[in-house]
């Protein structure tokens, strides 16, 4: 008996929507359709948020600024107060250092008497090569003088003895106090606070870094009362004040907090 083979040669099955039409990536009739243009209304939208968005930039980083600048100036009288009470406790000669170099402030006291002159280091022993030359200059004109009280960090309490930096961006501009002929704008500048209860006529500067010199409102000014050791903060870059006769002096029209 004959047996019949069966087939196998088929053709595979095909399926169901295998073939896929492909879209053209044009569209019919051949020409692509031109992108659509920005109108005159969408420039004059974005323009105007640009400078929206740039003006409420300048406005935050000047409130910043402003805000930081008046932190440096209580810092300032905070640092004053702490140094008037410090000499009368601690009964020395204690002196607040500005430096500009590093725009920190610092506390020093004495162990030795000291009497102030008129001079960079207010009559105490250099610190820095300016004040050297200027009292190796003053020597050889005046000639020796009694010896010079020297100052090292003071253990006051509230202040670290490394000092106080000021707030990022604060610049000391110019401090002035009365033993000095002009005002000082590098190096180190002192205000002396003595046992007695005393201190200097002072003016401390301060400016947002890179402020121009004639634009007040970049400005804060500390003034420094010689009996009280009283601070007072304006705005702008002010003077100190001199007095013109010794009733002014003793600050007994003094109203201020």
């Amino acid at each position: 008996m004959t047996s019949l083979g069966l087939c196998t040669n088929r053709a595979p099955a095909i399926a169901p929507f295998a073939w896929v039409r492909r879209a053209s990536a044009e569209p019919s009739g051949g020409s692509a359709r031109p992108g659509r243009g920005v109108t005159l209304v969408e420039v004059l939208i974005t323009v105007a948020l640009v400078a929206l968005l740039s003006g409420i930039t300048v406005l935050s980083m000047g409130s910043v600024g402003s805000a930081r600048l008046k932190r440096g100036a209580t810092q300032i009288g905070g640092a004053v107060r702490i140094g008037y009470a410090h000499a009368t406790a601690s009964s020395k000669t204690v002196r607040l250092v500005f430096d500009f170099d590093n725009q920190k402030l610092l506390l020093e006291e004495s162990d030795s008497p000291h009497l102030v002159r008129r001079d960079k280091a207010g009559g105490a022993d250099a610190a820095t090569e300016i004040e050297k030359a200027a009292q190796s200059a003053a020597e050889q004109v005046q000639g020796q003088r009694a010896p010079r009280a020297a100052f090292t960090a003071a253990k006051a309490v509230g202040f670290p003895p490394e000092g106080k930096e000021l707030p990022r961006g604060i610049q000391f501009w110019q401090v002035e106090t009365d033993h000095q002929d002009e005002p000082i704008y590098e190096g180190r500048a002192y205000v002396y606070f003595f046992p007695g209860g005393q201190t200097q006529t002072a003016s401390i500067q301060l400016r947002i870094s890179n402020t121009d010199e004639n634009d007040e409102s970049g400005f804060m000014s500390v003034a420094i009362a010689p009996l009280t050791g009283k601070t007072r903060i304006y705005k702008g870059r002010r003077a100190m004040p001199m007095p013109r006769d010794e009733t002014e002096a003793s600050e007994r029209m003094d109203t201020g907090p």
